[in-house]
């Protein structure tokens, strides 16, 4: 069955408009222009309504795709110099290289 059966665009827009709103916590506004700026109008409330009717399922598509993160983490520091004084930044580093949180020490 087409969950985008009598829907006016098509699902890769759904879908993209869906992920902004859920991925980078963006209002419906935001995401209203930045499908504007690609030449697609779509009103908000549109975007609300396909958030609701899809948000679950993508959610839970995406928790089947994780695999988790890895079991070995690493401190890694780093030292950034800002308007002349110096400032650490140390954030955790999985076995992949790929950083999950950052701590900024003034």
């Amino acid at each position: 069955m087409n969950t985008y059966k009598r829907h006016r665009f098509p699902p890769d827009i759904i879908s993209y408009a869906v992920w902004l709103y859920y991925r980078f916590n963006l209002s419906h506004r935001d995401i209203e222009d930045l499908l504007a700026e690609r030449g697609i109008i779509v009103t908000r409330e549109s975007i609300r309504l396909w958030c609701i009717k899809f948000g679950a399922l993508y959610a839970r598509r995406l928790k089947r795709k994780h695999t988790g993160y890895g079991d070995t983490f690493y401190i890694d520091e780093v030292f950034v110099i800002i308007n002349g004084k110096q400032h650490y930044l140390w954030r955790a580093v999985d076995q992949e290289s790929l950083p999950h949180e950052v701590l900024w020490v003034w």
